[in-house]
């Protein structure tokens, strides 16, 4: 099967709508604040707390998660040091943890636990980018941007401008794939 693409203006599009029904679901910006998971959920999250800045005229402010420590599929020895960033205080706040593509929720439960170490938030939403299904855990997102149907043997790569590319998403076969 050929690589299929989505293009960047879907992704703009996909992005603003999520921001409205993140502010319309949390009846505005009161105590909001965002968190993207490191590498790839965070410029997404930023995007995010940017489009809801410019929709209600306040600052949401966003941070970034390391959960590399808290993943159950790396044998680590020695914790990595903790690349997470978030200036702010995530107690009695509404966490919208977001992350670019959800699929066995594997990821979401290793957030949940680093993202604890930082506070008790009053509420946690997931936000993801790509729901590609395939769930190993009882983890949903209350907020999708798109939803892919994908074979068990494809793979979805999320690339954004920061990261020194251009902005699509393409689906392609896994053997096809570089994963950095």
């Amino acid at each position: 099967m050929p690589e299929r693409r989505i293009e960047a203006s879907d992704i703009r599009r996909t992005i603003g709508r999520m921001a409205h029904e993140i502010l319309e679901n949390n009846k505005g910006a009161q105590d909001l604040v965002v968190v993207g998971v490191l590498a790839r959920g965070y410029p997404v999250a930023r995007r995010l707390a940017f489009a809801m800045t410019q929709i209600e005229g306040v600052t949401i402010p966003c941070g970034c998660l390391d959960i590399r420590a808290y993943r159950d599929d790396l044998n680590q020895g020695e914790p990595p040091d903790d690349r997470s960033e978030i200036p702010f205080a995530v107690s009695d706040k509404k966490v919208i943890l977001v992350d670019e593509v959800i699929m066995t929720g594997r990821t979401v439960r290793a957030a949940l636990d680093a993202l604890m170490h930082y506070g008790r938030p009053s509420s946690v939403q997931l936000a993801a980018l790509v729901d590609r299904g395939g769930r190993e855990l009882p983890i949903q997102p209350d907020y999708v941007g798109l939803r892919l149907e994908v074979e068990d043997d494809e793979w979805i790569e999320v690339q954004l401008a920061e990261e020194g590319g251009e902005d699509c998403i393409l689906i392609r076969k896994q053997e096809e794939t570089c994963i950095s």
